[in-house]
């Protein structure tokens, strides 16, 4: 009920469109109480994202740890507060669904003892406020107590210096270049700053603020969107402000040099379909992935959970992460170095295709984190049972936008390859980025409806309940084929 609280306090609806109904990459928001600002960053609640909660931890000043009322305390509630707690940031306990049948606080209150969270009613340090997302009860009292907290830490910052910030999350747009998600923790970062994060430099070109709207500076907790950096930088990596742009560079080229140097040896190739049968003859210790996604905080959240399984028979390490579709370079790398390639909400581009099916090497694309992480623990158990195939059909470009009345938005298209079928399962792809998995709500040419479009032709398209499409995104139809399953296998 996290997502849904903070939902509840920026009076918006994000929830729903959450694959898999996790909060997949970390938010920040800013509220205003009284004319005082309060930034929340918004951390994935599924254990699997223990790297991203725990960098969330580290750049905040005060924690509110969230508790559903009839679940109590949960193992990643344990895990919040250990993060929390190595951080050394006070914790204030929000209890919700408090409006639930079977909501028991005392329970939860005597439970919450035990790691040091003691109520300050009962003697202790802790703030506790029960609240409801729902009915939209406490919700003021909790950002008074959060106010409360940070005045006594009497917290301050210098916004008359150059700037210092967290990036909290960064990706590669189409239209705009690698944009961070960047929170600043002291001075105040304004247009036009030679900045460095990581191995990435640049300068600022673009303020956005949480509402997606363009300002001139940010000062200390304030989330803003940045565009400028030369190439994405990664989650975590701390944002300085230079005196000049040159020296910015100079620093980024020397990180990126030594991030080079981890160059990695030639072995045979591997798939998940025979880890298990490698790892029993002995033939395997150490199973090597390549792994793309479209945001930074998953790349790290997975790579997490990944190296988290494991085992004394097979280490599973991730030879690289990084953010956006699957090129050639990808493939290279996944074939020189025995490795599978994961995508995240990403796709192989087509030259990354061919040379995975020449190079033997296997790509794995998914949607929802928690099936990576369950088709790599199968494999190694030798369970394993990839019963349907994916087959491609057929790809078409959107080269004009039409506007009907009632209909929304179709998609004038062009058939590059195979067929459209009116019955397809769909993806919407922009630069190599899964942006929607649906359905055809409709399929034309000319005016007349049609089952089908062959390639070289043009038609329109209609998508099932969506409209936000571009001119040059892709739309792949695609289809899942049963396959069975063979001993050698």
């Amino acid at each position: 009920g996290k997502t849904s609280l903070l939902d509840a306090i920026r009076q918006t609806n994000v929830t729903s469109q959450e694959a898999g109904g996790i909060t997949q990459h970390i938010g920040a928001y800013q509220v205003e109480l009284k004319e005082r600002k309060i930034t929340f960053l918004d951390t994935p609640g599924h254990a699997a994202f223990t790297a991203m909660r725990a960098r969330g931890a580290q750049v905040t000043d005060v924690a509110v740890l969230v508790v559903a009322a009839d679940d109590g305390v949960m193992p990643q509630t344990i895990e919040a507060i250990n993060h929390v707690q190595d951080a050394n940031v006070p914790i204030i306990v929000a209890i919700n669904k408090i409006d639930k049948a079977g909501a028991n606080l005392e329970r939860i209150k005597t439970d919450l003892m035990q790691y040091g969270l003691v109520d300050e009613a009962l003697g202790g340090e802790t703030i506790f406020v029960p609240v409801s997302a729902k009915k939209r009860i406490g919700l003021e009292t909790l950002l008074e107590m959060i106010l409360l907290v940070a005045d006594m830490k009497d917290l301050k910052a210098n916004p008359n210096r150059l700037a210092k910030g967290t990036i909290i999350e960064a990706k590669l747009d189409k239209g705009r270049g690698p944009v961070a998600t960047v929170l600043v923790q002291n001075g105040t970062l304004k247009a036009g700053d030679p900045i460095i994060a990581g191995a990435a430099a640049g300068k600022v070109k673009v303020l956005n603020n949480d509402k997606g709207k363009k300002v001139k500076k940010a000062g200390p907790s304030t989330p803003v969107e940045v565009i400028g950096f030369d190439e994405v930088p990664e989650a975590g990596d701390i944002l300085h402000v230079t005196a000049e742009d040159r020296s910015a560079r100079q620093l980024a080229d020397k990180r990126m040099q030594y991030k080079r140097e981890t160059e990695l040896k030639k072995t045979q190739k591997i798939t998940l379909d025979d880890l298990f049968t490698k790892i029993k003859e002995g033939e395997i210790k150490e199973l090597k992935i390549v792994l793309k996604a479209d945001v930074q905080g998953s790349v790290e959240a997975i790579r997490q959970s990944l190296e988290k399984l494991t085992s004394e028979e097979v280490r599973v390490k991730v030879i690289q992460g990084a953010v956006g579709g699957i090129g050639e370079g990808d493939v290279m790398l996944a074939s020189a170095s025995n490795a599978i390639i994961i995508g995240f909400n990403v796709r192989p581009d087509p030259s990354a295709k061919r040379s995975a099916e020449k190079e033997n090497v296997d790509i794995r694309l998914y949607r929802v984190i928690y099936n990576i992480i369950e088709d790599v623990q199968k494999a190694m158990e030798g369970m394993l049972e990839p019963t349907f195939k994916e087959v491609i059909n057929g790809k078409a470009e959107i080269r004009h936008i039409y506007k009907v009345p009632k209909a929304g938005s179709v998609a004038g298209c062009y058939v590059l390859e195979g067929k459209i079928t009116r019955s397809s399962d769909i993806r919407l792809i922009r630069d190599n980025i899964v942006i929607l998995e649906g359905k055809i709500d409709s399929l034309k040419r000319f005016k007349d409806d049609a089952k089908e479009v062959l390639e070289g032709f043009e038609c329109g398209i209609g998508i099932e309940k969506y409209n936000d499409i571009k001119e040059g995104d892709i739309i792949e139809a695609f289809s899942l084929e049963e396959v069975k399953r063979t001993m050698s296998k």
